[in-house]
């Protein structure tokens, strides 16, 4: 009898495994046992399973209290397994069971989390987990610490592995408005999220090349360490990002206008929010309270992300990076488009190009679709505010960031659905399109007439 092999594409295997984990977090969350002070709905449980898996952190009704211990418990492990990424899991599940992973998980695993494929797969996934761990742990350790006592154990735990993973979910009602004027609690939190932004190459490197540092102070040795291109580009462009972010919301929030915060809260506030905004979901300060500018630059800091391989979402640091040298080499002339001091390849500048426009086209289509099932109906003139407020819930869907103006809460089913499906999409999209492009793409061998069309 002849046997059937049914056999899975790679690039199916995220889809297939993100799915089934938020069905099963859906059905878990929807259980009695997850059940704090009201009846969950289904749609509200699947929205929660999609947020937590996907590592968004919106949120349709309250976590701390709607949801059991058992149900917090439930998200919390949604949110580090999306973190980590179910493939990564699934790939050091394999390598730990056969001791030996396949080159296409090998290709796979190290486009989602490497800048470069080369690497020894096993222990670097063990190096992922371990490291995530530890410094979740950390960061569970020095909370209670911050914090003065303020924060328990349990509350220290999911708020570290929340920051980590760029989550953004936290058990208080207001997020972390509380602590807006404690600076260890503000700096831990920084200090979580950033780490989770960079990415575990980044983490790597970054804390290989401050011990190679350290030892030589110590040894009074010279030998030149330097970090990688790729590493410069990442830890430089995020910090750019920080600064700018964090001035430009200090001046549209505070500098320019009477506000009630001391300064130095106005300035913690202001970092804290640059930071945040770029996936991480924690907010110190009521959104809704903030001016359109500052709306403004957090829906841009939410697009571009955290950096590729890492816990956060967005197009990327080093999208944004290639597309600002690309305009850099545009206006000045040259040829080839140059980041730092090495000019990045075609392919490279194609995919940052299409990717950027795959972003923006589902941005635009869901905010059409949101504006059509949220009263779409309702004239201008009665609606005012509210196309800013829908396209802050899109990008931070889209972008898997968290933030919200308090539109979440109010959206119909509909509307819940489009949100639901961008984070799914936001999660795996960019990265299963850029890989599918590949796979697709075949270099023509004739060139074709060209001809100038008339522009501007």
């Amino acid at each position: 009898m002849r046997r059937i092999r049914l056999t899975i594409h790679p690039l199916l295997f995220p889809i297939l495994f993100f799915g089934l984990t938020i069905l099963i977090g859906a059905v878990l969350l929807h259980s009695d046992y997850s059940r704090g002070t009201s009846a969950i709905s289904w749609i509200d449980a699947l929205f929660t399973a999609t947020s937590a898996t996907c590592v968004t952190g919106l949120a349709v009704v309250d976590t701390g209290t709607v949801y059991s211990r058992f149900g917090q418990t439930v998200i919390l492990v949604l949110i580090q397994v999306g973190g980590l990424g179910i493939m990564t899991l699934t790939s050091l599940a394999m390598y730990l069971l056969r001791q030996r992973v396949s080159l296409t998980d090998r290709i796979a695993v190290g486009q989602n989390l490497l800048h470069d494929p080369s690497f020894h797969l096993g222990r670097f996934l063990i190096s992922i987990v371990l490291l995530t761990l530890g410094i979740e742990a950390l960061g569970a350790v020095l909370l209670p610490l911050a914090s003065g006592g303020g924060m328990d154990s349990y509350l220290a735990v999911f708020h570290a592995v929340s920051a980590f993973c760029n989550a953004g979910f936290s058990l208080y009602p207001d997020s972390l408005m509380r602590w807006q004027s404690s600076l260890p609690v503000n700096l831990v939190f920084i200090a979580l999220i950033v780490l989770g932004g960079i990415g575990f190459s980044v983490l790597v490197e970054t804390g290989t090349w401050l011990g190679a540092r350290t030892r030589q102070a110590v040894t009074h040795t010279r030998r030149p360490v330097r970090l990688t291109w790729y590493t410069r580009v990442v830890l430089q462009t995020t910090l750019f990002l920080i600064v700018f972010g964090w001035l430009l919301v200090y001046v549209a929030d505070y500098a320019l206008y009477e506000r009630s915060l001391p300064t130095a809260t106005a300035l913690l506030v202001s970092l804290f929010q640059s930071v945040t905004s770029r996936t991480a979901g924690f907010n110190t300060v009521g959104i809704e309270h903030m001016t359109n500018v500052s709306l403004l630059v957090i829906i841009f800091l939410m697009l571009i992300g955290a950096a590729p391989g890492s816990c956060g979402g967005g197009i990327k640091v080093t999208t944004f990076r290639v597309m600002v040298a690309f305009f850099v080499a545009q206006i000045r002339g040259r040829e080839q488009v140059v980041v730092g001091s090495i000019a990045t390849s075609r392919e490279t500048l194609n995919r940052a190009l299409v990717l950027t426009l795959f972003s923006v086209s589902i941005i635009c289509v869901a905010v059409l679709l949101l504006s059509v099932t949220e009263g779409g109906e309702v004239p201008h003139i009665q609606s005012r505010g509210q196309l800013l407020e829908i396209v802050f819930e899109v990008v931070s869907a889209f972008a898997t960031t968290g933030l919200s103006t308090g539109l979440t809460p109010t959206l119909s089913l509909p509307g819940k659905c489009i949100i639901i499906a961008l984070m799914f999409i936001g999660r795996l999209g960019p990265l299963l399109f850029i890989a599918v492009l590949q796979n697709i793409q075949r270099r023509e061998s004739y060139f074709r007439p060209e001809g100038d069309l008339l522009i501007g």
